[in-house]
């Protein structure tokens, strides 16, 4: 037996080594943001369903989409209404003056002439001494005209100065804008589209999120036992190794490979703890738990396969991003037909009331009604160029939308193959750990007898806990590829479904 441990010297150093190698690389799997803080007591325990019941009411991301959404209805509803007649009430006080000049030369010329002629022809109507008389009579009156009609000014001006209130209601209704009001309308509707996809894929999402920090808690928590009971295994087996050194059966050098295995635990049993620490506090963030949680629901795994592939691909068109593809493809849409209205006649029905008559400008109505057609027939925006790039926008989002659907695709052929592969390595996983166990029973027993040397004894330490962590990561790999398989295919509801009929489950270790 002495023989045997000396000749396996530098293969127990090698194992000693990468005793410990399993934990810490299923620790780098779930490290993420978060601050370590030191707790005296353990959090109080969450289920799966509380956390998810929470979670909604703890994200402020997932408020926030709803308050977009909220937003893009709203502005949705508006624009029903832009057939309507737009009517407006003014009033205003205005202070004028006006100035009117008359030429009155002219008029004047005019009126001395057609006298003069008049008087002219008036003595010839009489005869004898009433012609004397009347002739005496004109040759005064003409004589005077020219000093009576000089007194007339040859320009007469009239000034006026007032201040008036005008009240007054106005009204102008659509009646043909082109198709310019069915665009407005199709793009605000695309808007709510693109909002509520956004709002499922922020949900879907935050479950993927909740799966990783809820099941990540639990699997930090688990290599922490997981490692504290190898800690303590290794500090049993280096006693029994100094009391067998004591005995002189096990030389000093064996003694302290079996110190360097428990020294690597030690640190091993360290690292989880404040793995532990970082995803405690992770999962306490996203559910706004200042003092913390404590996963409770186990991980767990399917015997029996995921359901066919095809069964998922099916939900391709339901998924967040092909529908938020399909509503951005509709608003290009919308532009293209926004695009197209510029080119067409707009028509108008439009009318004013003066609430206010006695107290109006000269040249105002008391009212005015009418339609007004309108058509632009040269702008100083290049409206072909406007409309090449609305068919460009239209163009990108469809091909958009066709990517959109591929990549979902992808997705949910990568999940549901991760996540199948990680059921069944698990199960693989299941049969090796009864062997791996037994195999370590057995080898504590004769390295106590000092029949075995100790690298057997770290070799089934260690193959025990690469087993033990090999499992765990395989559930958790196959509680998250089964989440991010949901969430692709948007079906992340039937998750607790799913958990509720799984009929294998990681429980705790005491």
């Amino acid at each position: 037996g002495r023989s045997r441990v000396r000749s396996t010297k530098r293969q127990d150093l090698h194992v000693a080594h990468r005793c410990c190698s399993g934990p810490a690389a299923l620790a780098l799997l779930l490290a993420s943001t978060g601050t370590a803080v030191a707790q005296e007591a353990p959090p109080p325990p969450l289920s799966f369903q509380a956390a998810l019941a929470r979670l909604d009411k703890a994200s402020p991301g997932l408020s926030g989409d709803d308050h977009a959404v909220r937003a893009s209805e709203e502005i949705a509803a508006a624009t029903r209404t832009l057939r309507r007649p737009v009517v407006t009430a003014s009033a205003s006080v205005i202070e004028y003056q006006k100035t009117l000049s008359v030429d009155l030369s002219e008029p004047k010329a005019d009126a001395l002439s057609a006298t003069n002629g008049f008087l002219d022809q008036l003595g010839g109507q009489f005869s004898g001494a009433s012609a004397q008389i009347v002739a005496q009579v004109t040759q005064r009156i003409g004589a005077a005209l020219p000093r009576l009609f000089g007194a007339i000014p040859n320009t007469l001006e009239f000034q006026t100065r007032d201040t008036v209130f005008r009240p007054a209601i106005t009204a102008a209704m659509p009646l043909y804008t082109g198709g310019a009001i069915p665009a407005v309308q199709k793009g605000a509707d695309a808007a709510v589209g693109i909002a509520r996809a956004k709002q499922a894929g922020g949900q879907d999402l935050s479950r993927v999120n909740l799966v990783r920090a809820y099941f990540g808690q639990k699997v930090a928590s688990q290599l922490t036992v997981s490692t504290r009971e190898q800690l303590e295994a290794f500090d049993r087996h280096l006693s029994d190794a100094r009391k067998l050194e004591a005995e002189g059966v096990l030389a000093h050098a064996r003694v302290l490979e079996v110190e360097v295995a428990r020294n690597t635990a030690q640190r091993a049993f360290e690292h989880a703890r404040s793995e532990e620490a970082i995803a405690t506090d992770t999962l306490a963030r996203l559910l706004d738990q200042p003092l913390g949680v404590t996963a409770s629901t186990p991980l767990f795994v399917h015997s029996e396969p995921l359901q066919p592939l095809q069964r998922f691909l099916d939900g391709i068109d339901q998924s967040p991003r092909a529908q938020g593809a399909d509503a951005a493809k509709s608003a290009a849409q919308a532009g293209v037909d926004l695009a197209k209205s510029r080119y067409r006649p707009q028509a108008f029905a439009f009318g004013s009331y003066n609430a206010n008559r006695n107290n109006a400008l000269p040249t105002e109505p008391d009212w005015i009604a009418g339609v007004s057609l309108r058509m632009t027939l040269l702008s100083n925006f290049d409206r072909q160029k406007a409309l090449s790039a609305a068919r460009e926008n239209q163009a990108a989002a469809a091909d958009a939308a066709a990517q959109a659907r591929r990549d979902v695709a992808g997705e949910i052929v990568r999940a549901w193959n991760i996540a199948e592969a990680a059921r069944r390595s698990f199960l693989l996983l299941d049969a090796n750990l009864a062997a791996a166990q037994e195999n370590l029973r057995v080898q504590q027993l004769s390295f106590r007898e000092g029949e075995v040397a100790s690298s057997a004894l770290i070799d089934a330490e260690a193959a025990l806990s690469t087993v033990r962590t090999q499992r765990l990561a395989a559930a958790y790999e196959y509680d998250l590829g089964l989440m991010a398989l949901l969430a692709a295919s948007h079906r992340v509801d039937d998750y607790s479904d799913f958990m509720a009929r799984a009929d294998r489950h990681v429980e705790d270790q005491q």
